[in-house]
């Protein structure tokens, strides 16, 4: 007869420490086999746990390294402790005192035993005392900035004070008004010669490349509204600079960073409908009604919202090798395009753009075994339905989050910079040329229609 006892706990461990250490070989103690959960990154994100410096993988090693521990898994949802305890047949559930009562619902499944926490150090105290805070500047009056503003204070270590625009009035104005900012400039070169490391930048499309430029050789880390740029020497031009002033060049793309995102991209990755073979996204919206200014449409839909599809067909699909366009506008701007991508296996995009014309905001993805639907606005990414040919085994996937999902996109770019990457997993270098690639070839070819009509 087995008479083996299985405990099982659960933990970010980020930073690992000496209570880390203490609490594991506490829980080991109660028993002869102890497994541990590491939380995966995203799922910290999609709870709210924004300000945990390493990466899963490095997490996961530092609890390999222990001899006392049998074995580590990957946490990844709320429901999973309950499927562990079945699945392990686990006898203890230890976790820190910290929780007391949060957890008394799984006495169904095991005993939970709460485990004292050791006094004075925590992962809190340690990010406090060993990371500089990061003084981050805004470029620019845009839509976004408010938002951007207010979700960048439920990110730690992050403080926002200086923001830059050329326009004097409005940055008056705007500085009288906000309870963030506490010094405005209109001139660049001073606003880059201040005490700020990084900055977001959102203006208008073409201010993009000089402003994004200029930033990198000032050695600023750049978050940036996308389209980093509207050409392709442009944008690798700008990836080639930062990677030689060893800066973080991101783009502002919020859906990248969205836990419900990235959960779809990692449930894909595993086969949940088996080999994709079309993605279809749609992203509309009538600016007119919203009192957008004029030179703002007149950045075409195409590069006002082609990135997102972009991201969404480009993450599933893999870079494009063939693209067609068929762009409608009369006042010298699309206003909407249908685009279609060919990619590896014969799989296919179809991105839908448009300002001027509305409709459903939803994307499908349709693999060999189901589907997965999207319900509008798919961008800011919530939930997602799974369907399948028998209906019954079809289901639902929801990630409910405080704010508009920009402190997620924020919190990468800090967590980034806190750990010296200059590199998202999320959304890295080669991500950003093959969702551009759309835009930047679309911009080609126009500009090409135009010096051959001259």
């Amino acid at each position: 007869m087995n008479t083996k006892k299985t405990i099982i706990t659960y933990g970010t461990f980020d930073m690992f420490h000496q209570g880390h250490l203490r609490l594991l070989e506490r829980a080991k103690a109660l028993g002869d086999y102890l497994i541990v959960g590491v939380t995966d990154e995203n799922y910290d994100r999609s709870r709210g746990k924004l300000n945990v410096v390493e990466n899963t993988e490095t997490r996961m090693e530092a609890i390999k390294a222990l001899d006392f521990v049998d074995k580590v898994i990957l946490e990844t949802s709320k429901k999973q402790k309950a499927e562990d305890m079945v699945k392990y047949n686990v006898d203890i559930f230890a976790i820190g005192d910290d929780w007391i009562g949060t957890f008394d619902y799984l006495n169904e499944f095991t005993h939970v035993e709460y485990l004292a926490r050791t006094k004075g150090i925590s992962s809190t105290l340690l990010r406090q005392n060993n990371f500089d805070i990061i003084e981050l500047g805004i470029v620019g009056l845009g839509s976004d900035t408010t938002a951007f503003i207010d979700e960048a204070t439920h990110v730690p270590n992050l403080n926002i004070k200086r923001i830059y625009s050329p326009d004097l009035a409005a940055l008056k104005q705007y500085t009288e008004k906000s309870t963030h900012i506490d010094y405005g400039h209109d001139n660049y070169d001073d606003f880059l010669d201040t005490d700020i490391v990084a900055v977001y930048i959102d203006t208008t499309l073409e201010q993009h490349y000089p402003l994004i430029k200029k930033a990198l050789m000032a050695k600023k880390h750049v978050l940036c509204e996308n389209p980093l740029a509207l050409h392709k020497s442009e944008l690798r031009e700008l990836l080639s600079l930062a990677k030689k002033e060893e800066v973080l060049l991101l783009s502002a793309l919020r859906t990248a960073f969205l836990p419900a995102f990235n959960q779809l991209l990692s449930e894909l990755d595993k086969g949940l409908i088996g080999d994709v073979k079309e993605v279809r996204a749609t992203r509309t919206t009538l600016y007119k009604e919203k009192d957008y200014p004029d030179n703002f449409m007149a950045q075409g839909a195409t590069n006002i919202l082609s990135s997102y599809p972009s991201l969404l067909v480009n993450k599933i699909l893999g870079k494009s090798k063939d693209i067609t366009f068929f762009d409608q506008g009369t006042e010298g701007y699309d206003v909407s395009n249908l685009i279609i991508s060919k990619h590896k296996g014969g799989a296919i995009g179809i991105s839908n753009v448009a300002t001027g014309i509305k409709s459903e905001g939803d994307a499908v993805i349709s693999g060999t075994k189901g589907y997965v639907y999207i319900p509008e606005p798919w961008w800011i990414t919530k939930q997602f339905h799974v369907r399948f040919e028998d209906e019954h085994k079809s289901q639902t996937f929801k990630y409910e989050f405080d704010g508009c999902g920009l402190r997620y996109m924020i919190a990468e770019f800090a967590s980034l910079i806190q750990r010296g990457e200059r590199k998202s997993q999320m959304l890295s270098p080669q991500d950003m040329i093959s969702i551009n690639r759309v835009l930047l070839e679309y911009n080609e070819r126009k500009f090409k229609e135009l010096k051959e009509a001259e």
